[in-house]
């Protein structure tokens, strides 16, 4: 038997700032290929700012979302693979490690895919599937999980930063940040696939409260 379907806003804000960022990290990596590493590196800064721009509105103005708890982390999962891809093409960051993190990322969307077909309402069609505006869990990351992407983000930052300066790759800081974020990067692969808090099935109620709520029509006197 079909439920009827609990749908919400997907066109805000924070959307909207969330697909700008991940339409705009193909262009990050073009830039690392080029070896225009200044520009890549002010456009990272930018899109940094435009994620904490995006999370403050939707903390603010009411505007979380099942679709902002997807595309959030898909954007910075963009921008991640793109940054790992473009400097382990250049030289830039040892192979070895761009395959950990590809590799937890693949592994990772894989079982999103399939989370995602178990929790769906049904009936279960794919077109249902691919319908974002009906909620059926919510993403949650685990403390060893933030600590990996700011890692990730800080290797990045300075690994991008490091030709623009002239820090040699060599370098021990360098080097020492790779093990750290390599060693995190296994660890919180394996923590969101074990964790029972990691993805949380939505309940009715849960799903009511992010509904947009219906205008309030005047009464007629």
């Amino acid at each position: 038997l079909s439920v009827p379907d609990h749908r919400e806003r997907v066109l805000t804000i924070p959307n909207a700032l969330t697909m700008a960022r991940i339409l705009s990290a193909p262009y990050i990596g073009y830039l690392i290929v080029q070896q225009d590493y200044g520009l890549a590196l002010a456009g990272c800064v930018v899109l940094g700012l435009t994620d904490a721009l995006d999370g403050y509105i939707a903390r603010k103005y009411s505007m979380q979302s099942f679709v902002g708890s997807i595309i959030d982390p898909a954007a910075d999962k963009a921008l991640m693979t793109t940054l790992t891809l473009a400097l382990a093409y250049g030289g830039l960051l040892p192979t070895p490690l761009a395959v950990v993190i590809i590799g937890r990322d693949v592994a990772l969307s894989l079982a999103a895919f399939f989370i995602r077909w178990a929790t769906l309402p049904g009936p279960k069609t794919l077109k249902r599937y691919f319908d974002l505006s009906i909620p059926s869990v919510e993403v949650r990351p685990t403390a060893i999980s933030k600590w990996n992407t700011a890692l990730q983000l800080v290797l990045m930052g300075a690994t991008l930063a490091s030709p623009v300066f002239g820090v040699p790759a060599s370098f021990v800081g360098l080097v020492g940040l790779q093990w750290l974020t390599g060693a995190t990067t296994v660890i919180s692969g394996l923590g969101y696939l074990t964790s029972k808090d990691a993805v949380h099935r939505l309940t009715k109620a849960e799903v009511a409260r992010r509904l947009p709520k219906p205008p309030v029509l005047p009464k007629r006197k």
